[in-house]
């Protein structure tokens, strides 16, 4: 088990906007978190994250998560597309996390940040300047720099790693392909898709395209008035709400 929540209710103020959400994540798992604008994804991933604390029940982290042990990418605005910083200035800065007061980066460092730019596909534009990349380049920019991130806080050295070192890897993207074009997009999921299952490692995704999730997610927690439905993705096909947003 990585994440556990048990009948929580995440909000602020003391106002919940989410309610009694109950899932249990489990090491490997791709799990797609989506629902309609205002739904609440956007207040349980802070929950996630642990930015904010449940206004009632409970949300528990193994071992590796309660040191923040995850990488994070948040979704991209106008400043960080036009960001004055190079590929692998950006990518090796995922070491921030567990470096704590040293000033240089390792040897074994830069080496994690150079499998995971060589696993995102982007090890050729190493020297680039970020900015000057397309927008599908920069998202796989961004995952390397989240992949070394999460990487570094476990103490790990190998972007590959073993089954067992990954599944304790946690990826949490909110809404990676937005702004990008449809075969942008479809490449950024299939991206994620070949990390997931090549390696194992654990993946949160937040979004909206939830025609998507339906074909590339596990796991579904859909977030509807404040409520959550979570189930695999045969269930969630069959249920009710799968069936008002996806057609039966």
């Amino acid at each position: 088990m990585l994440i556990k929540c048990q009948n929580a209710s995440f909000g602020y103020e003391g106002h919940a906007v989410v309610h009694d959400i109950n899932f249990t994540l489990e090491p490997g798992t791709y799990l797609w978190i989506v629902g309609e604008n205002g739904s609440g994804k956007s207040t349980l991933i802070k929950g996630i994250l642990k930015l904010i604390n449940p206004v009632s029940g409970n949300i528990d982290f193994c071992e590796e998560l309660k040191t923040g042990s995850f990488g994070y990418l948040s979704q991209q605005s106008a400043a960080k597309k036009d960001f004055p910083a190079g590929v692998y200035e950006i990518v090796v800065s995922g070491n921030l996390g567990g470096m704590g007061l040293r000033p240089f980066y390792t040897l074994a460092e830069k080496r994690l940040a150079e499998e995971a730019m060589e696993k995102l596909g982007i090890k050729n534009f190493s020297r680039k300047c970020y900015r000057e990349l397309s927008g599908g380049q920069q998202r796989r920019v961004l995952l390397a720099r989240a992949l070394v991130s999460a990487k570094a806080k476990l103490g790990e050295t190998d972007a590959c790693g073993s089954d067992a070192q990954n599944s304790r890897c946690l990826l949490v993207l909110d809404e990676p392909a937005a702004g990008l074009d449809p075969l942008v997009t479809v490449e950024v999921y299939e991206l994620l898709k070949k990390l997931n299952e090549e390696t194992g490692i654990t993946i949160i995704m937040v979004s909206h395209d939830i025609q998507a999730a339906a074909q590339y997610a596990h796991i579904i927690l859909h977030l509807e008035n404040g409520r959550g439905l979570f189930c695999g993705t045969a269930e969630y096909l069959r249920s009710d709400i799968g069936k008002k947003f996806l057609g039966s």
